[in-house]
């Protein structure tokens, strides 16, 4: 039997620190440069050197401002705050590599989708068809605030909202312009035949869009489509749209339980349930033996910021942990923020009970997702352990300090999974983000996908 290749992503965010609360300040972290092109640049061609499938993006568009009520908690200990937009570098990221993908987080909530449509067609032409769409629906008041509503609409309308922003896309990048309407005939001078660019007339709850795309088709023309909802909701969305799946859980066991029902949910909507790849978060702290990989993880932990930790977690699930015993057990509650997170430390794992003192340990290095720490060996073996158990095909590997965990990666990990057969030696003849999913030759959305629906036949002439 062959082992199936492991897909790895780098995440990473446009911001000081992303998922190691404090660790921006350790004297081998370079995530203050966030702000300089050079910092991207320089991850680009280091996790294509190390044969990355790709670089996965996140973003949030308010800060953490529950905990205390306030934002001054997340700006004191840089907590994901200050925060750039993620598709700025991407170009230039592009243009230093060849092979490398982006995944590119981008809220249905507050964005208007005949313009977002052009911005990844414009993304997608180039980088040569590397792009894909992470699509998030937010979860922090502060951005519904500052985006024109008196509050963030709730939990289950957003990914109603979303649904349809989507639809749109598919729509115009699908079906508006004919695979033939480019002609580019400098003898005639015409560039492209209107009677083959359609406007889409949609009408709909949020959004009315009557016209063409403003693009001409893209390499994919529809961008990847990678979803991170695990809530019910969310779970609807990614079986119905998303070809790659981001997700986190404590444990294989309870990950296994949630891509089970995701695959037979995308099977009931007629989907070929093994074309949702799924990727879930960890941070792999790696030397060349186990102690030594102890010693650096205990290191590491010493430079963990509580208050940063515990103004995440309340932001990211609209808790404010301040108003809770710190050494009582988390509950479970319905809130219209981020869901997945709160259930992770409540009642995902019914062996364990969590205190918000416990949680914000937890996540002081690598934030929601496990942290394997361990030589080459050890931690292959766990990286096995959860493909193999949860039915996996990868991982967002979030950084404690960067670029070291990415190089650490590289150097030990990387080598040890090409010699069981788990990771590839190099590159296959995929260019675009779908073929690095699919295999070579799957450009386009797959013929099961809801965008292919919009898809225009060729018409027959004589």
């Amino acid at each position: 039997m062959t082992s199936k290749r492991i897909h790895f992503n780098a995440f990473d965010m446009t911001c000081v620190m992303h998922q190691s609360p404090g660790l921006w300040a350790h004297p081998e972290d370079r995530s203050v440069d966030y702000k300089k092109l050079s910092y991207w640049t320089d991850l680009a061609k280091l996790l294509e050197k190390g044969k990355f499938d790709g670089l996965f993006i996140a973003d949030v568009l308010g800060i953490y401002d529950t905990y205390q009520g306030s934002g001054d908690a997340s700006i004191r200990r840089g907590m994901q705050i200050p925060v750039h937009d993620p598709l700025m570098q991407v170009s230039a990221m592009a243009a230093v590599t060849e092979k490398l993908t982006f995944g590119i987080t981008v809220s249905a909530t507050y964005e208007q989708p005949y313009a977002l449509a052009r911005r990844f067609s414009t993304l997608d032409h180039l980088t040569e068809g590397r792009i894909a769409w992470n699509i998030v629906t937010s979860y922090l008041d502060g951005a519904a605030r500052n985006l024109g509503h008196d509050r963030q609409i709730s939990h289950d309308e957003r990914y109603e909202l979303a649904q349809e922003v989507v639809d749109i896309c598919y729509q115009l990048w699908e079906g508006s312009w004919e695979d033939d309407a480019v002609l580019e005939n400098r003898k005639t001078q015409l560039y492209a035949d209107p009677a083959k660019v359609h406007p889409i007339e949609h009408e709909g709850k949020f959004f009315s869009v009557p016209g063409v795309h403003l693009s001409e088709p893209s390499p994919q023309r529809t961008p990847v489509i990678w979803q991170a909802g695990t809530s019910s909701a969310g779970r609807r969305f990614a079986a119905q749209n998303a070809e790659a799946v981001f997700t986190v859980a404590p444990n294989p066991q309870t990950l296994r339980t949630y891509v089970d029902d995701l695959r037979t949910e995308a099977e009931s909507l007629g989907r070929d349930p093994r074309s949702l790849k799924i990727m879930t978060e960890i941070c792999i702290v790696t030397a060349e033996t186990d102690e030594l990989a102890q010693a650096k993880y205990e290191e590491y932990l010493s430079w963990t910021d509580y208050e940063g930790a515990l103004a995440f977690f309340s932001g990211v699930t609209g808790v404010d942990l301040s108003q809770l015993d710190p050494d009582k057990p988390l509950e479970y509650v319905d809130t219209d923020s981020a869901r997945f997170a709160l259930e992770i430390f409540s009642k995902a794992d019914p062996t364990r009970t969590w205190t918000p003192h416990e949680v914000a340990k937890f996540i002081g290095i690598g934030a929601m997702g496990p942290v394997f720490v361990g030589s080459p060996s050890t931690v292959a073996d766990e990286l096995e352990r959860w493909i193999d158990e949860a039915d996996i095909d990868g991982f967002n590997l979030a950084y404690a300090v960067t670029p070291g965990t990415f190089e650490d990666f590289i150097e030990l990990i990387v080598p040890e999974l090409q010699q069981r057969g788990r990771y590839w030696d190099e590159y296959d003849e995929s260019t675009t983000t779908r073929e690095m999913l699919y295999g070579p030759g799957q450009k386009r959305v797959r013929d099961d996908h809801p965008a292919a629906q919009y898809r225009r036949a060729p018409v027959l002439t004589r």
